[in-house]
């Protein structure tokens, strides 16, 4: 949907113009899977698909969403947001945001806003962040009645595209992203990590970014694919966080981190834990404890050395640390599943992919596949062919090109 069909479908909906349209992407990790909420290391880049939200102030205290790819619509009052309330799914991650920005002593109206989104649900892409962080922006630009080029608010909306390069202190952008993250956390009830809240905000087009989950310091790394392109190969299986293993691996990573103290004592997450020292003492781990740790301080370390092979231009050597994490996924922390290695065997079987691995919380989802741009045709007939052979399923590809993070990409205070 264009950025004109989304005003007129709001027009059709509320009568007049929105205020603003905003947009906030999905993304797909590169590598670095199930570390963020261990306090590690993640490589993600934003895409080409998104969450769009066109949005206009209201004078009272009420919000009213229409989901135009649900055709449903939810209504809440600002000043008595409700926790499962009967209302659909998707709304409780506006709701989330809205209560969260409230309870930071943000500015937060009344709004009347039709949702859209091509970023594919249940498919580990990042949709649930990117409905968050376009929520935040609409609420916040509304709010505060603020142009694209606001300035000398806590949460002004240039904070969130700066283009800096190299590492820096945690910024504005990432109160707003840690913002978001509770609203899943404490409001959705989805113990996720601050990965997907942060690319979404964080993004910067033919740019990955290694976020430090712990200090939340980060760096836009040049993603030089040079004749590679990232697809990315959606198995068609579904799963929902919040009744999957997600919250099972979390608290498993953290009884490894507390029988680990008794050897580690100043440790605080699997973070912290070498992989000599780890070694040391893995016999003394119960044995599904030992996998899950080792996957994780395998993938941290990963992750340091494929940001090194991208700052040098070792593409292959990028990939094959892909092709290991898929298999520690598999192995150790066994969140794949017979599709997702069937997508990812048919892949490897194909020379031109030097790197696959499943993306994503797991369980279902998606692959992300490096692979040369002369062969994205024959490995897109390849699976479309053999996947569905396999396992009675068709699946969706999709080429997708790292892209800039969330914007406001309308903005009736400067229209003509």
């Amino acid at each position: 949907m264009t950025f004109s069909e989304i005003r007129q479908q709001f027009h059709q909906r509320f009568g007049g113009s929105p205020d603003r349209v905003v947009q906030a992407p999905g993304r797909v990790n590169l590598i670095g899977g199930h570390t963020d909420y261990n306090d590690g290391f993640v490589l993600p880049v934003a895409i080409d698909k998104h969450v769009t939200i066109a949005a206009s102030r209201r004078s009272d205290r009420r919000v009213v969403l229409y989901a135009s790819d649900f055709d449903q619509t939810c209504e809440f009052p600002l000043d008595a947001i409700l926790q499962n309330d009967g209302e659909p799914t998707w709304s409780d991650y506006p709701k989330g945001v809205a209560h969260f920005l409230m309870q930071a002593n943000q500015p937060v109206t009344g709004m009347n806003a039709v949702i859209r989104g091509n970023v594919p649900i249940a498919s580990g892409l990042g949709s649930s962040a990117a409905i968050e962080v376009a929520s935040a922006f609409a609420f916040l630009s509304l709010a505060r009645g603020l142009s694209s080029h606001s300035q000398g608010s806590d949460l002004a909306m240039d904070e969130f595209n700066s283009n800096s390069a190299t590492f820096i202190e945690a910024g504005l952008e990432l109160k707003l992203a840690t913002l978001c993250q509770r609203a899943e956390n404490e409001f959705v009830g989805v113990n996720c990590g601050i990965m997907d809240q942060a690319i979404s905000i964080l993004g910067k087009a033919d740019h990955a970014l290694v976020l430090d989950c712990r200090s939340l310091n980060y760096e836009r790394v040049p993603l030089k694919l040079g004749d590679f392109r990232i697809m990315v190969c959606d198995t068609k299986v579904k799963r929902e966080l919040v009744s999957s293993e997600y919250n099972k691996r979390r608290a498993e990573c953290e009884k490894g981190v507390e029988i680990l103290r008794q050897w580690l004592p100043a440790i605080s997450a699997l973070r912290d834990v070498s992989l000599d020292d780890f070694k040391k003492y893995e016999a003394s781990l119960p044995s599904l404890t030992q996998k899950r740790c080792r996957y994780v301080i395998e993938e941290n370390d990963r992750v340091l050395r494929a940001v090194k092979a991208l700052k040098e231009g070792e593409l292959r050597t990028f990939g094959s640390l892909m092709n290991a994490s898929h298999i520690g996924l598999r192995n150790d922390y066994q969140v794949s599943c017979k599709e997702l290695d069937t997508m990812v065997e048919i892949a490897l079987a194909n020379d031109s992919v030097i790197g696959v691995r499943m993306t994503g919380a797991g369980f279902g989802g998606c692959t992300v596949n490096l692979v040369h741009q002369n062969a994205v045709d024959n490995l897109t007939n390849q699976i479309m062919t053999e996947y569905p052979q396999k396992t009675g399923i068709v699946p969706e590809i999709y080429v997708c090109k790292p892209s800039d993070g969330a914007a406001i990409v309308f903005n009736s205070n400067e229209a003509a």
